[in-house]
């Protein structure tokens, strides 16, 4: 009995002694709510805790109808692989609900880990405010091998880089070849040969183009083309960043008005300002309509969402004034851009993630056909799509990307401009009382 109490007692001797040494060790404690000691990991080298599951939560346009979600969803796996213990949640939104979200989210402090913006004007204001990582540190020497600085430019604010991009989409005329075949049509080159295009399939009861109105941003694309191709690049980008140029000018009224020529003669499908553009592509895919002007990423749907995708082929927007541009001037550019927030728990941890995924995100949309590829490739892409791989040749041979004008816009002047668009669109201004509105907008 007498050797078991003592048994008894150096047991509980021992315990004591252990709980002792605990509580003077090196770990880290906090309060609780409750006031109460809690012990807390260490943080490891990356500034994240080394005894929990890291989860980063992604933002992006890129729903499952969109080209890019397989570039998205393989690119987050393949991260996934290579980094256990982090996971990646990716949130999804509509393209123009999207921009009323994000921009919300940044008033409200309360962006997630990573986010999808556009570069340029429309994410201006959020560096502005502070809530947004500079990741000029995580450009590492490996990544600048294969992304050029140049590439991030339009991610790029007082010399101080904020995202990564993955793609160089450009905008296009995307056509219906057997549909232009059967009328002895070729892909125009000038806005009258385009006119000539619409009048023969008018002639023959087809309507010409496709096109969404309540998604103005796709009314937006063709406009913008025209603009580019009426004033050219260099007048185009002063006159909407507001530097010097009033859009009150025969050019970009020149451009207001062709888009009107079309509008009038009846080239647009029917019911274009309810259309959504899911909508409106899916009329272009089963041979509706035998164009669409929109940005790139249409050869990857090509591919999967049109019965014949041997039918179709692009061009280049057609010109509109020689003085002034070329079949060889885009609209678009690398501005499709990842982002990390500012307030993110994992800093490095997110700041190393944003460029792998969009060098993932960039491979794959390019196997795809869904992306013209701003990183590097270094991989066999033998496979690609015979438009995505066109397309990626007409890049390379550009004379000069602009960006899209609700993108190279700030935030307040791309609002109006788009409402002024759908005006134009339905008759309640004339050309030159857009022009004039534009003018007030962008001197204001």
């Amino acid at each position: 009995m007498r050797k078991t109490l003592k048994r008894v007692f150096a047991l509980i001797l021992s315990l004591v002694v252990a709980f002792a040494l605990i509580g003077c060790g090196g770990q880290n404690t906090a309060s609780s709510d409750d006031g109460n000691a809690t012990t807390q990991p260490e943080p490891s080298q990356s500034g994240s805790p080394s005894q929990e599951e890291i989860k980063l939560t992604l933002w992006s346009i890129s729903t499952e109808s969109d080209a890019f979600h397989n570039a998205y969803t393989q690119a987050i796996k393949d991260y996934e692989e290579k980094h256990p213990g982090i996971k990646i949640v990716h949130e999804t939104f509509e393209n123009e609900s999207y921009k009323t979200k994000i921009k919300s989210a940044v008033a409200a402090n309360e962006l997630p880990d990573l986010f999808y913006t556009w570069g340029g004007g429309f994410s201006k204001s959020f560096v502005e405010s502070g809530k947004v990582l500079p990741i000029d540190k995580y450009y590492t020497e490996e990544y600048q091998a294969q992304l050029s600085r140049a590439a991030l430019g339009n991610a790029t604010y007082g010399g101080v880089l904020y995202g990564a991009t993955y793609t160089t989409p450009i905008s296009l005329l995307f056509y219906n070849k057997a549909m232009f075949d059967k009328y002895g049509l070729k892909a125009p080159t000038s806005f009258d040969e385009l006119v000539h295009v619409c009048r023969t399939f008018l002639d023959n009861g087809i309507k010409p183009f496709g096109v969404s109105v309540k998604d103005t941003w796709v009314l937006a694309m063709t406009h913008d083309a025209l603009t580019l191709k009426s004033a050219g690049p260099e007048k185009t980008a002063k006159a909407i960043t507001r530097n010097g140029v009033s859009y009150n000018d025969p050019d970009f009224l020149a451009s207001a008005t062709k888009l009107k020529e079309l509008i009038d003669m009846g080239a647009y499908i029917d019911g274009a300002t309810g259309l959504s553009n899911d909508e409106a592509c899916a009329n272009f895919y089963n041979g509706t309509v035998p164009m669409y002007i929109t940005g790139s990423w249409m050869a990857g749907s090509i591919m999967t969402d049109a019965e014949n995708p041997a039918d179709f082929d692009v061009t280049p927007i057609p010109v509109i004034n020689s003085n002034n541009a070329k079949i060889t001037d885009f609209m678009g550019g690398a501005a499709d851009t990842i982002m990390v927030s500012a307030s993110t728990k994992y800093p490095d941890v997110a700041g190393n993630a944003v460029f792998e995924l969009t060098r993932s995100i960039s491979k794959y949309a390019y196997l795809d056909g869904a992306g013209i590829p701003a990183w590097e490739v270094d991989y066999d892409d033998s496979s690609v799509n015979p438009i995505t791989a066109k397309i990626a040749k007409l890049a390379n041979e550009a004379t000069s990307f602009t960006l899209w004008f609700d993108t190279l816009m700030e935030a307040n002047d791309a609002g109006e401009y788009l409402s002024l668009l759908q005006q134009l669109y339905v008759g309640e201004i004339t050309p030159q009382e857009f022009v004039e509105a534009m003018a007030a907008q962008l001197e204001s």
